[in-house]
């Protein structure tokens, strides 16, 4: 376990909320001229998967965070 503080989280912090609004940003600006014509229900499955896909690496950026490594720690 973690003794000290590091520089991983609050720099992993601000680059989680800027990589967040970015994609949230490509996402408003790039997929409704591709699918606004659709009926709502038809575009709710697309933006259900856009929606979820970015917790996709969240994982191991957390991991990253915590240990300074891409991977979880052997037990």
């Amino acid at each position: 376990m973690r003794e000290t503080p590091t520089w991983r989280i609050p720099v992993g912090i601000l680059a989680l909320v800027g990589a967040l609004a970015l994609y949230g940003i490509a996402v408003a600006s790039l997929v409704p001229p591709l699918i606004g014509g659709w009926n709502a229900l038809a575009q709710t499955p697309v933006y259900v998967v856009l929606g979820i896909i970015w917790i996709l690496p969240l994982g191991r950026f957390l991991i990253w965070m915590e240990t300074g490594r891409w991977s979880a720690p052997a037990e």
